[in-house]
């Protein structure tokens, strides 16, 4: 007779009920009735069939759990992750990243570009020139395949500093994109310094999505964010943004903070910039560097901010049952990959449907490895290397990274930054091991908001059928 057994799932409770999370599916599954009882029996070994299923209500729950890759037949392989079937070709381009300049009118110390947590000795300032955005604009095209809707993000640097250039490239991409029967959006982040009433006119007239860099309040964004001698930006950026949100009402523009272990305070960062300046959302994302740095996240600094991210994620919850948005991204991303039931191979788009381009042209796996010498992937004169780009989707593929592959959290996961493991470890297939533990707790703590929404008001839930997941 035919054994079955439980395949891998984490059991956990909100409120009074029960749910599972199916790891290699990221599938969230409430247990109640004859699943429940099918999954108790299964906790301690594979079962027959006829032990499992004795009535028609039984029998049709042990065919939902083994449709949802719950449950299989004992001895067949592990259900793999959905897109581990096939990484050695490349796939189609959607997002290609521009460095538009290298150079910035910050001195943030932990800068990567310029910090002490670079990849190579500084560059010289260099400015990408039309010709070369054109060019990758049209590399974006080449490679996208099939892909109809793509991405054009301008980074920087300062992104502003190469406005001149950002005008004309987003004229010319709308014109080659039609005649190729394709659309593509565009994004760009800043530092706020250069924003002008006119630049700000002109992002909302073309709906380009803005992503500014800002730390918080004035002591907070002081602390780090300053011009080359010192002196705080706050000041500066502050009135220009007011002006920026005042202008434009028709896209959401969002706050990217960088956390230092000299910064975390998360709830007066988050109150001043939705309460204070009026930002739809906030990310937060603690500062990629070497360990030993004084302002590096370590140990004591982890624990404290999930503390932080707690309690923000039940305002949210709270909110989100009431029928409100309250802008914490970091929760609404992962909240949309487990509505989605996203099941990732690769830690990221880096590479994958993603590449960056530094401002001399060449191609790098994102806008933070792109002209950084070996990590090169082509130029925008002479094509994308996919040699080099088949070469890290093998390398970089989850079934590699040995110490991910037994991790519950793997298929959200995948390993985590490519950047930031090349930082700390000098190689960015290596997982980022130093806050593995912080990361399978903030998943549990997504996971158990998740239900709570999913029986407070599920329509809340319907929002992220449309999100977009990296």
């Amino acid at each position: 007779m035919t054994l079955v057994r439980a395949n891998e799932l984490r059991r956990f409770n909100a409120g009074e009920r029960e749910f599972a999370f199916l790891v290699p599916s990221s599938i969230v599954v409430e247990l109640d009735g004859e699943v429940r009882s099918i999954l108790d029996r299964l906790s301690d070994g594979p079962k027959h069939v006829g032990e499992l299923a004795s009535s028609k209500e039984a029998i049709e729950a042990l065919r939902e759990l083994a449709s949802l890759g719950a449950v299989s037949r004992d001895g067949a392989p592990d259900v793999p992750l959905a897109e581990l079937a096939s990484p050695p070709v490349p796939p189609p381009l959607s997002t290609i990243v521009l460095n538009v300049t290298n150079s910035c009118n910050l001195s943030c110390r932990y800068c990567y570009e310029y910090g002490e947590d670079r990849l190579e000795s500084p560059a010289a300032p260099q400015i990408m020139d039309e010709e070369t955005a054109r060019r990758a604009v049209d590399t974006l095209i080449a490679e996208s395949g099939h892909n109809r809707r793509l991405q054009v993000t301008f980074f920087g640097g300062e992104t502003l500093l190469n406005f001149k250039v950002i005008r004309p490239t987003v004229e010319y991409a709308r014109r080659r994109a039609a005649e190729e029967g394709k659309f593509i959006d565009f994004s760009l982040t800043t530092n706020a310094t250069l924003l002008t009433r006119e630049i700000s006119q002109w992002l909302a007239d073309n709906r380009i999505g803005v992503t500014v860099s800002i730390d918080g309040p004035r002591d907070v964004q002081d602390s780090m964010r300053v011009f080359g001698r010192g002196l705080g930006s706050y000041d500066v950026v502050a009135p220009r943004i007011k002006e920026l949100l005042s202008i434009y009402k028709t896209r959401p523009i969002g706050a990217r903070v960088t956390l230092t272990a000299k910064t975390i305070d998360v709830p007066r960062i988050f109150h001043h910039l939705i309460d204070e300046m009026g930002f739809y959302e906030v990310g937060f994302a603690p500062v990629t560097s070497s360990s030993g740095l004084d302002y590096a996240i370590d140990g004591e600094g982890f624990d404290i901010l999930l503390a932080q991210f707690a309690d923000l994620a039940e305002r949210y919850v709270d909110a989100a049952i009431d029928g409100r948005y309250l802008g914490f991204s970091n929760l609404s991303d992962v909240l949309g990959e487990i509505h989605k039931g996203v099941s990732k191979a690769y830690p990221c788009g880096a590479g994958l449907g993603l590449l960056g381009v530094a401002p001399g042209g060449e191609i790098g796996l994102c806008h933070r490895f792109a002209g950084s010498g070996d990590h090169d992937f082509g130029d925008v004169h002479t094509g994308v290397d996919s040699a080099k780009r088949s070469e890290h989707l093998v390398k970089g593929h989850l079934d590699h990274r040995t110490d991910c592959r037994t991790c519950w959290v793997r298929s959200l996961c995948s390993g985590g930054c490519y950047h930031e493991a090349q930082v700390r470890y000098g190689d960015r297939f290596r997982p980022n091991l130093h806050y593995c533990d912080w990361i399978r707790a903030w998943t549990s703590l997504a996971l158990e908001a998740y239900t709570r929404i999913l029986v407070g008001n599920p329509a809340f839930l319907e929002r992220f059928d449309e999100r977009k997941v990296a």
